[in-house]
């Protein structure tokens, strides 16, 4: 197939959305699109998504406008083997994935040279999860203030990008107090979710991650993953077939969106 029919295919399908102002999962309508699907981007492929859509700041949890766009997200980083499952799922399919890296973790440092390729061509973005994962809303502000700036440097440093506006707060928590400092450092996005893997749990195997896909897996969502157990690594022909089934473009925040100023 010769990129100009594989940009068109992409461009393809057509959903309702929601920009959430707070992270509450209030039901919003969903076109999954017809069965067959389409394939995802091919490795190297950067896919014409059209005009992308303007928002003020403010917390997400969904992506605007209509379109057929799904922004798969992964956070943490506590299993270097799942962060490279990532990163192979993503070099083989061309998938484009938003993480949200808490930089305490080795893992990020281990893939580094596989990673900042894709990270580059926008293929990845990384998004800022806090230095080590502690909950924002018990912490002083210098705190918050520190755990942001130190993910934000290390994202500097190793990637060669300060992952802003988007933050992700660890657990979802996060207040007006958070907020605020979080804005002083540059992170003026909230990014929250609508639906989940529900990869949290002490005990998860795959028919749970697939129940989860399958059940969130949809038009203009953003759906929050994470890269802790590598039982994720085992179903990723699985979640791409669900992709293609829903006719689904797997994008990051900065394909769809531009940032405020």
């Amino acid at each position: 197939m010769d990129r100009r029919r594989l940009l068109a295919l992409l461009a393809a399908g057509g959903a309702v959305s929601l920009l959430g102002a707070g992270e509450s999962h209030a039901d919003f309508p969903f076109d999954t699109g017809s069965a067959g699907g389409i394939i995802p981007p091919m490795p190297g492929v950067t896919p014409d998504y059209g005009p992308k859509t303007a928002i003020g700041p403010g917390t997400i949890n969904a992506l605007p406008g209509d379109g057929n766009r799904m922004a798969l997200t992964i956070d943490d980083g506590a299993s270097s083997e799942t962060i490279g499952g990532f990163v192979d799922f993503a070099r083989t399919t061309g998938a484009r994935l938003t993480f949200f890296v808490t930089a305490y973790y080795p893992g990020w440092l281990d893939h580094r040279d596989a990673l900042r390729p894709m990270v580059d061509s926008g293929q990845i973005q990384l998004g800022n999860h806090t230095w080590d994962h502690p909950d924002l809303t018990r912490i002083s502000g210098g705190a918050v203030a520190d755990q942001l700036n130190r993910c934000k440097d290390f994202l500097w440093n190793q990637y060669g990008v300060d992952s802003t506006p988007y933050y992700r707060p660890p657990f979802g928590r996060h207040n007006a107090a958070v907020d605020a400092v979080a804005a002083d450092c540059g992170y003026t996005v909230p990014t929250m979710w609508y639906g989940s893997l529900n990869d949290t749990n002490t005990v998860i195997n795959e028919g749970m991650l697939l129940d989860a896909a399958h059940q969130w897996f949809r038009a203009q969502s953003i759906v929050i993953g994470h890269a802790n157990r590598p039982t994720v690594t085992r179903i990723y022909d699985q979640l791409m077939d669900i992709v293609r089934e829903r006719n689904l473009q797997l994008v990051t925040l900065d394909d769809v969106l531009i940032p405020p100023r």
